[in-house]
Parts: C-alpha cells; structure tokens; sequence
C-alpha cells in the first residue's frame, strides 16, 4: 500500500506542477485480494481489456536488493500450492493400546516430505525441472555483484548460520532464477502443553512451488500429486488439494520502457540501479501481459528486511520521498518515448 501510495502522490504533485496536465495517460488499478489469487482480478481484466489499454504498466510490489541500491526487477517466479492431508484411523488412538500395529499419519507425511528433495538440494519430483531454462552467462556474472545478494550477507539478513542451496547455485541464483518446493506449514496430533500419548488421525502440510519460465503450474501440481500419491506409505490414505498459482514472468530489461525505468531510478536514487528477477510472485502480471499486451515495469522500494508476510512490516519514509520523485521522473521520461 505504501508503495502505491508514493505513485499516487507523485501523480499529484506532477498534476500540481503542470497545471492540472500529465505528460501520459495514467490508469491507477488498485485492488486488495493478491495474497488470495487475485480471483476477481483476472475476470476484470479481461471484461474491461478496451479500458485498461495501455503501452507499458508500473508495479511497485517488489523490493530493493539493499539500502541505497535502486532495483529494478525483470521478471518474476510463478507459483503453484497445494495441500497434503494424510489421514489414519478414524480418531485418535491411544498410542499404548495401538502403537505398533496402526500407521502414524505424522510419521506418513514426514516420509513424504524427506522425498521431496536429494541430497544436492533439487527437488526429487520426476520432471519438476523440465523445461527450465538455465540461468544466462551474464545474469550469473551481474548478479554476483548486486549488493547485498552473497551468501554471506543472505545468511546475516536472514539470521541463519548459512544458506541452503541447490548444488552448483549461489543464493542470489537460487531466488532469482531456480525452481522451488517449500513446505509453508505442518500440523497434526496433540498441540497442548504437557503430553497426551496418541496416534493422531491425520496430519496436514501446506506447500508452495516458486516456478521459473518454462513451468507450468497446473503441470507442476499434477506432478506433485502422483509424486505424493506415490511415496505415501502402507496404513494411510493422502488427499491432495491443489491451490492457486502463476506463470514466471521476465521481460526486456533495457527495451526503451525499460532504459527509462533505469533513468528514473537513477536519478531519484542517486546511483545505477542494480537489475535483478524478483525472487516472489504477482500472478497477474503474467496475465495481464497476455491480456493486454503490455510489459510491467517493476520498481520496488522497500528493503529486504521488510518484514514481508510477518508481524511488523515496514516501509522507510525516506524511501516512500524518493519514490514519489521517481515515479515524477518515470512519467516525464515516458512521455518522452514516441509510439
């Protein structure tokens, strides 16, 4: 919301200063179920293609690699989730009376997780990876100098002793430009204090698959589902519901929307910016790119200590000013492209 708000403002003070005119046409589309699907999004899009025609969108719902480093992001990884439910017996049972003769399903789904990946850190589902482009010689060399993104400082940011990657990546590549399966939450059995000897009768993990171009979700979820239904151990049944998803997105860095994204950033920050992939997902501007015909520019502002999805977002007033001048910026320099 915050980084919406400083193109709104910025629109104003530029409304301000030229007497009431803009340099382009600007379209504002704000809508509030992205962390859902966007499920009403799409539809609209679609019903209202004439009205929502435009050259080029602006998207700031992404971030700065670091403080003081203008980002601009060209692409995006798609998504894809699910849900695993493995039931056992028809209620818990006491873990003395049945123990030994009847499947735990926690035990049943700690199984299916481990099979998840290999020891080099790839994801074990059979042909997870087809398709996958591998990573460009020259992303591999601008991104090993983009500040803050080595292994080192992730594992500081992250407060983690050190990072996890799949064999033969750097951290940076791993957010970037690698595929994903994650496992977002786990429950099951007695949650209280103390101790209550149970076999329980189900167990639940939510999980999420961080796609790059070349995958699709729908092919990736069916994927995960025979890979689930598969490794499920005898005594236990498993259910798979699917989730919501997006295709990966990446679009030219240095098309003239894109050389003027740059110039915008680099003078409201003071200095290049650094170009990366978006390590998260916005599923809809892939869509609105087969939809409308146009590329996003995605200019973040916050920092990678955020705090996204946990308790105490935040987004620095400094960089909120910075970003009402870039977006002034942005809207002069792109009304200087002729069409």
């Amino acid at each position: 919301k915050g980084q919406l708000f400083a193109h709104i403002l910025g629109v104003e003070e530029l409304l301000r200063q030229n007497g009431g005119h803009l340099p382009v046409n600007v379209i504002f589309l704000l809508e509030g179920e992205e962390e859902v699907g966007s499920g009403s999004l799409s539809q609209f899009i679609k019903d209202h293609r004439d009205e929502l025609a435009c050259d080029v969108i602006v998207v700031s719902d992404t971030g700065m690699a670091a403080p003081d480093t203008p980002t601009f992001s060209y692409g995006l990884r798609g998504l894809a989730g699910a849900e695993i439910i493995v039931k056992g017996p028809s209620a818990d049972l006491h873990s003395g009376v049945f123990g030994g003769a009847v499947a735990n399903p926690i035990a049943a789904l700690a199984e299916i997780i481990t099979s998840f990946h290999d020891e080099d850190g790839r994801v074990a589902v059979r042909g997870f990876y087809d398709g996958v482009e591998p990573i460009a010689t020259w992303e591999r060399s601008m991104w090993a100098t983009v500040p803050g993104m080595s292994n080192e400082e992730l594992a500081k940011l992250t407060g983690v002793e050190t990072v996890v990657t799949e064999s033969g990546f750097t951290g940076a590549e791993c957010i970037f430009a690698r595929p994903t399966l994650e496992i977002n939450g786990i429950g099951g059995g007695y949650q209280g204090e103390g101790s209550k000897t149970i076999i329980p009768s189900h167990a639940f993990a939510k999980i999420s698959c961080r796609l790059v171009p070349g995958q699709q979700p729908e092919k990736i979820e069916t994927l995960l589902e025979e890979h689930v239904k598969s490794h499920a151990p005898r005594g236990v049944t498993v259910e798979f519901k699917r989730g919501h998803g997006g295709n990966a997105y990446v679009c030219d860095p240095n098309s003239e929307f894109g050389l003027a994204a740059q110039q915008a950033l680099e003078e409201a920050f003071g200095r290049k910016p650094v170009l990366v992939r978006e390590g998260g997902s916005i599923p809809i501007i892939e869509e609105m790119k087969r939809v409308l015909g146009a590329d996003a520019l995605m200019l973040g502002m916050c920092l990678p200590d955020a705090r996204i999805h946990s308790p105490n977002e935040n987004f620095p007033v400094d960089l909120f000013s910075k970003g009402i001048d870039m977006s002034q910026i942005l809207l002069r320099r792109l009304g200087q492209i002729k069409h």
